[in-house]
This record gives C-alpha cells, sequence and structure tokens, in this order.
C-alpha cells in the first residue's frame, strides 16, 4: 500500500493551472524533494495535500484513507505535519518550552514523566540540547528553524512536509539541516517531502527529485539524472547552470 497516493489532481485559480493533473506517490520512510520555480505549483501542491486548499478534482490517500475532501485540521490529526519557511515559535518562551507547546496540543495534558524521554530525544535530534534553557528569541535564524521542526516532531507525525527549511540559512546551517532532515529520516518511519530552490542543499539531501513545472511533475530522478537533464537545465538552471531551481 502506498504511504502518500496524490492521483491526477488538479487546481485551477481562473485560467491558471496550480496543479494539473499531478500524480505522486511516497512510500512510508522515504525523503523526497521538490524543486522548481517560483509559481510552478510546489507550495499549491502542499496546500492541496494538507487541506489548506480544496482539490477541483482527482484523489489524495493517506495511509490508505482517503482525505481529497477533509479539512486541515483532520488532516493534520491523521499524522501530517508541515514546516512553512518562516518559523511559527514563540520567541518568549525558552526552547524547552516550545516543545511543550505541541504536547499540550496532542495530549491535552503536558505528562512530564511520559514526555521527558520524548522531549530529550528531540532536543538531541535537532542539536538543542545545550539550548534548552534559552530563550527562542536569542536563537539563531538556522536554530529557529530546527525549533520548529522539533516543535513537529514531538506530535509524533508520519509525514513531514518541510517548504524551503533552509531559506535565509548559512552554509553552514544549511548542511546542518541537510544532516539534521538525514537524522529524521533514519528515526524510523518519518517521510518527508521537501520544497527547495538551493540546489547545492537538494544535491546534500542525496534523495529522489521530482521537478515541477507549470503545475505538472516534469521529472523525476535521482539528483545526477537531474541535474544533467537538458530540459531541466534550460528551465530552471539556465544556460549557464545557475546554482538553483
Amino acid at each position: 500500500m502506498t504511504f502518500l497516493d496524490i492521483s491526477l489532481v488538479k487546481k485551477r485559480f481562473g485560467g491558471l493551472k496550480a496543479a494539473d493533473d499531478i500524480s505522486l506517490s511516497l512510500e512510508q520512510g522515504s525523503l523526497t524533494a521538490l524543486v522548481g520555480p517560483n509559481g510552478c505549483g510546489k507550495s499549491t501542491l502542499f496546500n492541496l495535500i494538507t487541506g489548506a486548499l480544496p482539490v477541483d478534482s482527482g484523489n489524495i490517500t493517506f495511509k490508505g484513507e482517503e482525505i481529497t475532501s477533509l479539512p486541515a485540521h483532520k488532516i493534520a490529526r491523521k499524522g501530517m505535519g508541515r514546516k512553512f519557511q518562516v518559523p511559527a515559535i514563540f520567541p518568549e518562551l525558552t526552547v524547552l518550552e516550545n516543545l511543550q507547546v505541541p504536547a499540550l496540543q496532542k495530549a491535552g495534558l503536558f505528562n512530564r514523566k511520559a514526555s521527558s524521554g520524548h522531549l530529550s530525544e528531540t532536543l538531541k535530534t535537532i542539536n538543542l540540547s545545550a539550548k534548552k534553557e534559552a530563550l527562542a528569541e536569542t536563537l539563531s535564524h538556522g536554530e529557529k528553524q530546527w525549533l520548529e521542526i522539533g516543535m513537529i516532531l514531538m506530535q509524533s507525525p508520519d509525514l513531514i512536509l518541510l517548504d524551503e527549511p533552509t531559506a535565509g540559512m548559512t552554509a553552514a546551517e544549511t548542511k546542518a539541516t541537510a544532516e539534521l532532515i538525514h537524522r529524521i529520516n533514519k528515526l524510523g518511519k518519518i517521510t518527508l517531502l521537501v520544497i527547495e530552490h538551493d540546489i547545492g542543499f537538494i544535491e546534500q539531501l542525496d534523495c529522489e527529485i521530482h521537478v515541477m513545472a507549470r503545475g505538472k511533475i516534469l521529472k523525476s530522478g535521482d539528483f545526477k539524472s537531474i541535474r544533467n537533464d537538458p530540459e531541466v537545465q534550460e528551465l530552471y538552471f539556465g544556460k549557464t547552470e545557475a546554482g538553483h531551481a
């Protein structure tokens, strides 16, 4: 059974085909990247998967269950977490307190004893154990992004959607984020779908890539095959093979 299955999904905004018969399947525990220029439909696809936008036609199933017409909050409760470009953290709270917030939301009542192991493991995964008592507002930009990813992990998701997780990061932070994503992918059966423009970062992810153009998936393959594809170079990298898609 396919973990996430998107079948012939369409979404129009007037005459614009934001999603044009998109079909995509993800297996449980996989790591997959979506690349393409602004306006090609990547974020729209995320919005359709999470229920933030209604699907015009087509079907989406998650863990074998039809979710096409479900509202966003019900889809999230089924084990889907999404990270946006701008980190949604609580700057006035400590790192530890930020991680406790989603535990409260998930369980209704925070149980320190039951959750202490999960908290400790999450702090270790996002590499913020040494800063657990620091206010979130004092963190670097990259650390704030990692903290939000940690908040998603505290909800024990089965699928995480990451929308440009390295936006605004330094080269060192970008490398650390790639390492973080690989750590999460190896934690168990967490499936990750990543949107990015930074091709250097995509190369570090070393995963299956789907290239989008005009609301369609144009090409699929590993980094080398995508990077060397003449059509992809023309559409996304340019004739000079610029470093972003």
